[in-house]
């Protein structure tokens, strides 16, 4: 008998740090209970559009100014944090490369690659979580400009995406109001800070959670698929 297909859609931003650290975590429960039960756990990953910055402009702005007007981030609470999340990001096998001039940008144009990218496949395989791995790494590990067309094109690129076929995207206004359409989909559906983490279309998981809460999650939706199958 196939092991039961788990469906896990993520709204999440590109420059959001609990994001990665949140899909760091599962994957290191996906691992770990593979291990432990000795049987594959198959997911099926789907990444969904949140602008955590909607209004921010072209070149956006220094992140430790906009974390202070949008938070009361203070000096020290913004060091800690980024000693924290340096820290977690380690042990999860994630770099976060933090420095003083880091900027905090607008992320339509990675949402409208990623939205293309979800219906794409390079070498017979999907690569929109590629793409988006990439987005991340290039902004929290090498200072990537997140909002620079040429740096997302690259980033297209990088994962086997048609590089010129990927600029039409950029300036395709029906993508863009596709990208809209999504995220006041999950807004509607009660979304309104990010990762977001829904199960099989019933579950939803808000937050960065530890690896044990994923693990607990997927053995419940594992052995709910099965009870499913033995009745069918």
């Amino acid at each position: 008998m196939a092991n039961p297909l788990i469906t896990i859609d993520i709204v999440s931003d590109v420059v959001c740090p609990w994001c990665i650290i949140g899909y760091k975590q599962l994957l290191k429960a996906i691992s770990e209970l593979s291990s432990e039960t000795g049987n594959s756990i198959d997911t099926a990953i789907t990444w969904h559009p949140f602008e955590l910055n909607p209004d921010m402009p072209q070149g956006g702005e220094n992140l430790r100014s906009h974390l202070a007007q949008k938070y009361g981030t203070t000096l020290e609470g913004s060091i800690a944090a980024r000693k924290r999340l340096t820290e977690l990001g380690e042990s999860l096998g994630f770099t976060f490369s933090y420095f003083d001039d880091m900027r905090m940008y607008n992320t339509r144009k990675a949402h409208k690659l990623l939205h293309w990218a979800k219906d794409q496949k390079v070498n017979g395989e999907p690569v929109q979580t590629d793409l988006k791995m990439a987005m991340f790494s290039s902004f929290f590990t090498y200072k990537g400009v997140i909002d620079d067309e040429e740096t997302l094109l690259s980033l297209a690129d990088s994962v086997g995406l048609d590089k010129e076929l990927a600029k039409t995207v950029l300036d395709d206004r029906e993508i863009d109001e596709q990208v809209k359409q999504s995220q006041n989909q999950w807004r509607r559906q009660g979304i309104q800070a990010v990762p977001a983490f829904i199960f099989n279309e019933r579950y939803l998981v808000s937050g960065a959670q530890d690896a044990d809460f994923f693990k607990e999650m997927l053995v419940k939706l594992s052995n709910e698929e099965a009870s499913q199958e033995a009745l069918a």
